[in-house]
């Protein structure tokens, strides 16, 4: 577990904070949206009504080639965004980079529709038609055919990444959030969980893209209404906190404030880093994961569908990101600690600190010497130590056996870690900062606190919904990029993998399940951003054609 943490964490270190002065994804990201957004002449704002003309149906034809309606593709797409992004994603953006965060995932949002409207129009130009009628698309398919066969590399390069973020941020983030919430709000264990949704996700994705197609479409609006609505609530009640914090969220975006959740820093780039990287997971513009959805629309218009996928950072972003960072922020909780209790084990993420180690605002850890040596515990007080817990020091913290009584004994500890062999059940119970989906659902609870303790359940059942659609649609992901490699015999294999991967991430600890994610996420990003810089003319050529004939110039 340990090696495992250390390569995460190195890796994704590589991705996302190389160099340190401006890291590269980051500046890529921002840049290609930006090029994209003056080169259509900002046509995420300007065709907005477009899409939402296209998905009412106005344009489907049962006719034209593809597996899906515009509407059915755009949510199978929602459904692998729309979800743990937009409760644990924000949170954890909030936790790490401050209110500043938010600001600069707004930002990715707004690039990122210009970004969603290129890829997507793109995938339906040069979408495949197998041989058994199915549609495969995406990016491997249109840096191959867009950009020529001597651009092969880019495409493979593309599908190889998007096989390993299909088992990272599509899979196993979500079956770890569906688990730490289940661990924290019921207290059931992870394997448990891991078992049951596993289980669960072999069972749908067996069915193909039109299966997937049907139960998301269902599934995305109900769940993603249930939610808003909740969190709309909370901001109305909150609602004299609102102009406070949002002048707290332009105000940070630029100048951090010198603490931040369970991090003392105030570093601009390290929050402008965890803004953009949160953006990008909740709503995936620029990764290249949402054509491989949009290519199976049914449509001759390539144009057509981009205007659909355009609208998604909207959705995903811009309004049920924007809540979820509201309630968070208007509640305080985001700052708070709460009383809570983990399992001693290698999945709770607990550190052992010196006490001469460097402690800010809140608990927050600065500077940490990890403790090496002995612990004595007395009637469950552990003596001469901190301990910390999702970067934050927990107060009173206090160790207990299995059968919930007071623990003694000795605890070995090696460089902050403890040693677990031979140690019977036990738990550790204090003050804690919270981070990912307990610190939303923390905040509903809050928020919902006058309609009764029941706020949290709204995240709850929003993550297990969530984190369920979204495993399944990124199995779509996964399977067709295993296709474009290795041909579709070898689908079955992939879906056996990500299947077992969507277990072990329940199993997994916060750090090297995010860390793991981050990576491949990126990864994947890297060369779908280097194909849409050099396809940007075919794409402003594409639609100046199409606008020209609905009588919309672009120019």
């Amino acid at each position: 577990m340990e090696f495992l943490n250390d390569f995460a964490s190195g890796l994704s270190g590589k991705v996302w904070g190389w160099p340190e002065i401006f890291p590269v994804m980051v500046g890529l990201l921002l840049v290609t949206g930006l090029v994209m957004t003056v080169a259509l002449r900002f046509i995420q704002l300007r065709e907005l009504k477009h899409g939402l003309d296209v998905i009412r149906g106005k344009y489907d034809d049962p006719d034209h080639d593809g597996d899906l309606s515009h509407f059915r593709a755009l949510t199978t797409a929602l459904s692998a965004t729309v979800g743990i992004g937009n409760i644990a994603g924000v949170a954890t953006a909030l936790h790490y980079g401050g209110p500043g965060a938010l600001f600069w995932m707004w930002v990715t949002a707004v690039f990122g529709m210009a970004l969603k409207y290129a890829e997507c129009t793109l995938a339906i130009k040069y979408r495949t038609i197998l041989p058994d009628g199915t549609v495969a698309g995406g990016p491997m398919y249109y840096i191959e055919k867009g950009l020529g066969s001597n651009w092969k590399w880019l495409a493979v390069a593309f599908a190889v990444c998007a096989i390993i973020s299909s088992f990272g941020s599509g899979n196993s983030i979500q079956a770890f959030t569906v688990a730490d919430q289940l661990r924290s709000d019921l207290g059931v264990p992870t394997w448990i969980t891991g078992m049951i949704g596993a289980s669960l996700v072999a069972a749908v994705i067996l069915g193909g893209i039109t299966r997937i197609g049907a139960v998301t479409s269902r599934l995305v609006p109900y769940m993603a209404a249930i939610y808003v609505t909740g969190g709309l609530v909370v901001v109305l009640m909150n609602i004299g906190q609102v102009p406070g914090v949002m002048t707290e969220i332009f105000s940070a975006a630029f100048k951090p404030a010198a603490q931040v959740g369970g991090f003392a820093g105030g570093a601009f780039i390290f929050m402008l880093t965890w803004g953009v990287k949160r953006g990008l997971f909740s709503n995936e513009s620029g990764q290249g994961s949402a054509p491989i959805a949009h290519a199976a629309a049914k449509t001759d218009e390539p144009v057509r569908e981009g205007v659909v996928a355009m609208l998604g950072p909207l959705i995903d972003t811009l309004i049920i990101c924007t809540i979820t960072g509201l309630v968070i922020l208007t509640t305080g909780v985001w700052k708070e600690k709460m009383p809570a209790e983990v399992p001693v084990n290698a999945q709770s993420d607990i550190t052992v600190i010196a006490t001469d180690s460097y402690v800010d605002v809140n608990g927050a850890v600065e500077e940490a010497f990890r403790f090496t040596g002995s612990i004595e515990c007395y009637d469950g007080n552990p003596l001469g130590v901190l301990f910390v817990r999702n970067h934050s020091v927990v107060d009173d913290p206090r160790i207990e056996g299995g059968d919930g009584t007071a623990w003694g004994g000795t605890l070995v500890v090696d460089d902050g870690d403890i040693e677990l062999d031979d140690l019977p059940d036990l738990t550790l119970s204090g003050e804690m900062a919270q981070n990912g989906s307990p610190l939303t659902a923390w905040a509903f609870k809050r928020g919902l606190a006058r309609f009764g303790g029941w706020g949290h359940f709204i995240v709850t059942v929003g993550v297990v919904l969530f984190g369920l659609s979204t495993a399944i649609s990124w199995s779509y992901y996964g399977d067709r990029a295993v296709v474009y490699l290795f041909g579709p015999k070898y689908v079955l294999p992939y879906k056996i993998v990500f299947c077992i991967m969507n277990f072990l991430g329940a199993i997994f600890s916060l750090e090297i399940v995010w860390n793991f994610g981050d990576s491949a996420l990126g990864l994947m990003a890297l060369p779908n951003l280097i194909a849409l810089i050099f396809l940007a003319r075919k794409v402003r050529g594409m639609s100046s054609e199409y606008f020209d004939r609905e009588h919309k110039p672009l120019r």
